[in-house]
């Protein structure tokens, strides 16, 4: 009797379950798609991504405490002296005005700066946000705000690369709880190992809108496998 591919080799129900998962997938276009950061963190989170309002006394105070805050940091890091100075790419720098900003908050008697706690409750450096500041006032109202600093170059302000990203996990999830949510950028001209910054910008991510890029991917670990190479080669 003769079969056919199709008839000899059936699909398991896995395979069937990652064909139509593929497809569903592309037939969302989600590459042109645009969602609103707000509903991205609420679905992921279970947690508010709430509006900065000028009019709100704490979020102004607040507002005020970080843009001191980065002030000091950019006076810091612009010296001879800076650490940022030594480091070979300018995305290292990051980690420094994270400090920074952390450092010069911590010092005011109503603010508190930290590194937000995962799921698990444990300090985590990598993924959105960066800090958590929590402002406490007089009357003991508490306001908090998630802030995450980047760093872009005075010329690529208005590049279309990407330089933002959320990725959504259970248990490394920084989000616990209903927050402001800010990013500072903070400029810089591009002179390699001697960079100046120049300035920044504070941006309430509440009307924000991110897209969600869908790829396949695999890391040198899963490429280079016995079972996947076929032939090798050393240089002579």
């Amino acid at each position: 009797m003769n079969l056919s591919p199709a008839s000899a080799c059936p699909d398991t129900p896995e395979k069937a379950d990652t064909a139509q998962l593929i497809r569903i997938l592309l037939a969302q276009d989600l590459g042109t798609r645009k969602f609103p950061f707000s509903e991205v963190i609420h679905s992921a989170t279970g947690k508010q991504v709430l509006p900065l309002s000028k009019e709100n006394s704490a979020h102004a105070v607040l507002l005020e405490k970080v843009n001191a805050a980065a002030r000091a940091t950019v006076v810091k890091l612009n010296a001879q002296d800076s650490p940022v100075r030594k480091l070979r790419r300018i995305n290292e720098a990051s980690r420094y005005f994270e400090d920074g900003i952390l450092e010069y908050l911590n010092a005011e008697d109503d603010i508190t700066c930290e590194i937000p706690k995962n799921a698990k409750g444990n300090e985590q450096r990598s993924g959105y946000p960066d800090l958590l500041i929590t402002h406490t006032a007089a009357d003991g109202t508490v306001t908090r705000a998630y802030l995450d600093p980047k760093l872009f170059e005075e010329k690529s302000r208005s590049s279309s690369l990407r330089t933002f990203y959320y990725e959504p996990r259970e248990h490394t999830n920084k989000i616990q709880y209903d927050a402001l949510h800010l990013l500072i950028g903070i400029s810089h001209d591009g002179n390699n190992q001697a960079w100046t910054f120049t300035g920044w910008e504070i941006c309430d991510l509440s009307h924000f809108h991110v897209r969600l890029k869908a790829e396949f991917q695999a890391s040198n670990k899963d490429l280079y496998r016995p079972n996947i190479i076929k032939s090798t080669g050393k240089k002579p």
